[in-house]
């Protein structure tokens, strides 16, 4: 390829540096903060084959050019465009404001909760690792191969150790993903996350069942009493409490002198946000986390497999708009709370719909005449069934409408599926075809059946749906 040229047109196509307010690259694509996107020539783009799709989401403009060739139009680019040095956080911040409060609020849960995400998902694998070794019945007849060979107990044991402690430490995590996104210092948002899952309080999964018995610990305070309780594996207490920690820290080092700076603003911020997160900020969120987790999950048992299809249909304009990266946070809870909620049914839908674009993509690979669809549309398919599906999404299927309708009516009928029988994760993973080991093992069954309901629907609709454009002639690709 040449770069040099490929970077040219592109710059030509988006209305020139001048239009540039910032611009990066992640691992498979352009992101662009432009000042004006109604500027763009968007049939030169889609007639350049470098480019393997383009869509915008959260203020900014991103075109598909695929792993390892993106890097080298992105040097290209800059040294046309004086761009060198920006990151994806420029780009963040510039597409940002251009958003509304609403996409304000849900790339706040994502700048939060992105970064996080390799741990929570390194230690969901783990589980479903351990899954495989102490279920009942999965390989071995009525035994668990830790039951079948003793040996493997400790090994289990071990990894399961490993699996929970991203969940058992969450508040920390949180804690300095939080504050750092909040503008405070992120190491005094992991000294509150350590403070909230100190060992020397009641585990918060005990927290039920001290209540009912009476035994909740307190601290006696000049006749005040302060629950002696851990927030593990929380989510709402830690994001509202880092945030006033940020605040906090941010008015002290306007009024505290230079001088003592270092000395007094870290020692009154723990202090003061520690004291409000246990007396007002932590119980008031763990009520209001818990009414979250018992709403979703009487939603979920209420509305039954209709609940399921009507989500399962919506998932994957939700995910066009970006608001998916709200369900981080529930997710998240879900699973951390799992002796109550069962884990998690996001991630099941989640598959279904990655599953049924990857299967309408295929179709699209399948029946199309024109040489750079095809390529596009045989990565991107394969992609989305291993569970990115931005490719396939935004680079075929909503370029040419039909098939993203045959991948949503898939998604529909096999989320309903999946539902009826109650299927859900107990881990995170990829959402497709790899997250098997993240289902619990009496649902494998149901979920793989759910994923062929959802590949041969999608499949065969789009097929269909392809056939039926091809005779009115306004098909180009077929």
């Amino acid at each position: 390829m040449n770069y040099k040229e490929i970077a040219q047109e592109t710059l030509e196509a988006i209305g020139g540096k001048e239009n540039i307010a910032a611009a990066a690259h992640c691992a498979t694509r352009l992101r662009l903060a432009l000042h004006d996107e109604s500027i763009v020539d968007q049939a030169k783009l889609d007639g350049m084959d470098a480019v393997k799709g383009t869509f915008s989401t959260g203020g900014q403009y991103q075109i598909i050019f695929g792993s390892g060739t993106v890097n080298k139009v992105f040097k290209e680019f800059t040294d046309m465009t004086g761009t060198n040095g920006m990151s994806t956080a420029d780009v963040n911040s510039a597409g940002a404001k251009k958003m509304n409060p609403l996409q304000r609020f849900v790339k706040m849960l994502s700048d939060i909760f992105v970064p996080i995400i390799p741990a929570i998902v390194a230690g969901g694998l783990l589980m479903g690792i351990n899954n495989l070794l102490t279920a009942q019945g999965l390989f071995i007849d009525g035994k668990s191969l830790v039951e079948a060979y003793p040996d493997m107990a400790d090994l289990a044991a071990l990894i399961n150790t490993f699996a929970n402690a991203a969940f058992v430490f969450l508040p920390i995590l949180i804690g300095f993903s939080a504050t750092q996104r909040f503008g405070g210092n992120p190491y005094l948002g992991a000294t509150l996350g350590m403070l909230m899952v100190h060992p020397d309080l009641l585990n918060g999964w005990g927290y039920g069942g001290a209540l009912v018995s009476g035994e909740i610990p307190y601290w006696s305070i000049f006749g005040f009493e302060i629950e002696k309780v851990g927030y593990q594996g929380t989510v709402l207490p830690v994001l509202a409490a880092s945030f006033i920690l940020a605040k906090i820290e941010t008015s002290l080092r306007k009024v505290v002198p230079s001088a003592l700076d270092n000395l007094l603003t870290p020692l009154l911020t723990i202090f003061i946000t520690g004291i409000l997160t246990f007396t007002l900020v932590g119980p008031f969120t763990r009520a209001a986390g818990n009414l979250l987790s018992d709403g979703m999950i009487w939603l979920y048992d209420t509305t039954g497999f209709i609940g399921g299809a009507i989500f399962g249909l919506l998932y994957a304009p939700i995910v066009i708009t970006g608001m998916h990266h709200s369900f981080i946070a529930v997710e998240t809870q879900l699973l951390a709370d799992m002796a109550k909620t069962g884990g998690s049914f996001i991630f099941v839908v989640a598959t279904m719909s990655n599953v049924a674009q990857g299967a309408a993509t295929l179709a699209v690979f399948m029946m199309t005449k024109n040489n750079k669809l095809k390529g596009t549309a045989s990565a991107a398919g394969i992609s989305a069934l291993l569970g990115i599906t931005e490719p396939a999404m935004f680079g075929v299927n909503l370029k040419l409408r039909y098939p993203f309708i045959g991948a949503i009516i898939g998604s529909a009928i096999a989320t309903a599926f999946v539902t009826f029988f109650k299927v859900k994760a107990i881990a995170l993973g990829a959402a497709g075809l790899p997250g098997i080991i993240s289902i619990h093992h009496s649902s494998i069954l149901q979920y793989i059946i759910g994923m062929v309901i959802s590949f041969a629907i999608a499949f065969v609709v789009t097929i269909v749906l392809a056939k039926r454009d091809a005779k009115k002639g306004v098909q180009e690709a077929a």
